[in-house]
């Protein structure tokens, strides 16, 4: 796993997934769009948040730091990458209302 410092482009609402790890046979998961900081043309990642950090919200331009896990898996003869978020801190404040 590797941790790096990002900003947030956008985060998609969260919704349920099947999974057989869990008793309840489902799983809260979330897309979000991280980019390293440095300019417009820097590497941008879609991650995968699960389970009670799926439900946690950030807003765009938040920079966080974020341990990112990168897999792969097959399917139907195709490979494709994954990127999961194993955890995600908040670095920049929040502006008060």
């Amino acid at each position: 796993m590797e941790a790096k410092i990002l900003k947030v482009v956008r985060q998609g609402e969260a919704f349920s997934v099947q999974s057989a790890k869990q008793e309840s046979g489902s799983i809260q998961k979330c897309n979000i769009v991280l980019k390293e900081l440095g300019g417009k043309f820097e590497n941008e990642y879609v991650c995968a948040m699960l389970g009670n950090l799926a439900t946690c919200r950030f807003c765009e331009g938040d920079v966080v730091v974020a341990t990112l896990r990168f897999s792969t898996h097959e399917y139907q003869g195709q490979t494709f990458q994954e990127i999961l978020a194993t955890d995600i801190e908040r670095l920049s404040p929040r502006p008060s209302l």
